[in-house]
């Protein structure tokens, strides 16, 4: 009888969280078909003063797909007042809380052609470059995203010398200038690899490293470019021409010196030096 009594008590437990469950969801579809329903009210409205509001309380909120749609729609209507200045900064704000960096930036490229001096110049500015930031990709594709997002940092810089933002902007074009380090380095590798096939692909892979070096010379892929123009020639020489050995290798020696200056504790530095002491008796150096 006890069991039985326990049994019928679980079972009636069970039943009401069964049914507080679909009482819950039953209650979340009932919110959202009258908030669609009452957005879909809005979206008809001739009311543009309250359609400008809910887009701000819309934004708030962080719904920024409805606060878009509301904003855009109102957005002629206001043209030439005080209030464009603001809604031209809130649609960039709503799209890069989508998350869409494309549009987020023609909007705030849009606010500076009509206000270069507006309330939200400066960070419009700031901003068009984070977005052709977050749109660049990753270094083995086309990096035409990246060489927009350093052109606007620097004209940022330029305009807005004493900004607080500058440590930032300072932060990621050292970041996007590593990217473009590391496609040169990604580059050269591939000519190093592809050693004496269709011609001296050594030397294309020392002449790439080099330049990368020249462009970003504080890149942190620094170590790994010129251990590979250390590496490139020392191929090099080993695959020469006999009447071109000796030359080749003493260059080798002459770019390991280079390498181990500067950096003395590299992460290269054994391999370094097993190239040294190669060349040393290729040549027989004592």
């Amino acid at each position: 009888k006890y069991f039985f009594i326990l049994s019928k008590i679980i079972t009636f437990a069970i039943y009401l969280l069964v049914m507080k469950k679909y009482f819950l969801v039953f209650s979340i579809l009932i919110f959202l078909f009258s908030s669609c329903s009452e957005y879909q009210k809005l979206l008809k409205s001739t009311d543009i003063e309250l359609k400008y509001n809910k887009a701000i309380e819309y934004f708030n909120n962080g719904d920024f797909a409805r606060a878009t749609t509301l904003f855009e729609d109102i957005s002629s209507y206001y043209r030439g007042t005080d209030r464009s200045e603001d809604i031209l900064n809130f649609l960039g704000q709503s799209y890069l809380g989508q998350k869409d960096y494309y549009t987020a930036s023609n909007y705030y490229q849009t606010y500076l052609k009509s206000y270069p001096k507006g309330r939200y110049a400066e960070n419009a500015k700031f901003l068009v470059g984070y977005c052709y930031y977050k749109d660049s990709p990753d270094p083995r594709l086309d990096q035409t995203a990246t060489y927009q997002a350093i052109a606007s940092f620097q004209e940022f810089l330029d305009l807005y010398p004493e900004s607080n933002k500058v440590p930032q902007v300072n932060k990621l074009l050292d970041e996007l200038h590593d990217k473009l380090a590391y496609k040169y380095y990604m580059n050269a590798r591939l000519y190093y690899n592809l050693g004496n096939y269709m011609g001296n692909n050594y030397l294309s892979a020392v002449i790439t490293a080099q330049n990368a070096l020249k462009k970003y010379p504080s890149s942190s892929y620094r170590d790994d470019l010129s251990f590979l123009i250390l590496q490139a020639k020392f191929a090099q020489a080993q695959q020469s021409i006999l009447a071109k050995k000796e030359e080749r290798y003493q260059d080798t020696i002459d770019e390991y010196y280079s390498y181990i200056n500067e950096f003395p504790n590299g992460k290269f530095k054994k391999q370094a030096n097993n190239i040294f002491n190669d060349c040393k008796k290729a040549i027989n150096l004592k």
